[in-house]
């Protein structure tokens, strides 16, 4: 915990995603009280995006982001809005724009299952 997931479109690919990721999780641990050695960032590149009635096609067209945070129960819904918009700031400032690439970024927090186990070897 937390668990960070950032789904990425493939005209992305020059995002430098570890430094977003090192960027974001000291923000986490300010606003979330999470610990920074349990905080764990992978990204999932898709294969294609379709927005609306346009597809991108490689060079132009829609680009998505989305970044999913799921943390232990507990935060309040203020936290939870903080930590969301601090980490759109920061896409803001990790994402170059890129011509003929329309950007549709995302950001949910959301608590995780009470199910949720993990061990560390």
């Amino acid at each position: 915990m937390p668990q960070i997931t950032v789904e990425t479109s493939p005209a992305l690919d020059h995002v430098d995603w570890s430094a977003f990721a090192l960027a974001l999780h000291p923000v986490v641990v300010e606003i979330a009280a999470a610990r920074l050695e349990a905080c764990k960032l992978r990204t999932l590149r898709t294969e294609y995006e379709v927005v609306g009635d346009v597809a991108a096609t490689g060079t132009g067209g829609p680009a998505i982001v989305h970044v999913g945070i799921a943390l232990l129960a507990g935060r309040s819904d203020e936290t939870k809005a903080k930590l969301t918009e601090a980490t759109l700031e920061l896409l803001r400032k990790h994402i170059e724009p890129t011509d003929g690439v329309t950007l549709h970024v995302s950001v949910e927090v959301r608590d995780l299952d009470p199910s949720y186990r993990k061990f560390e070897a």
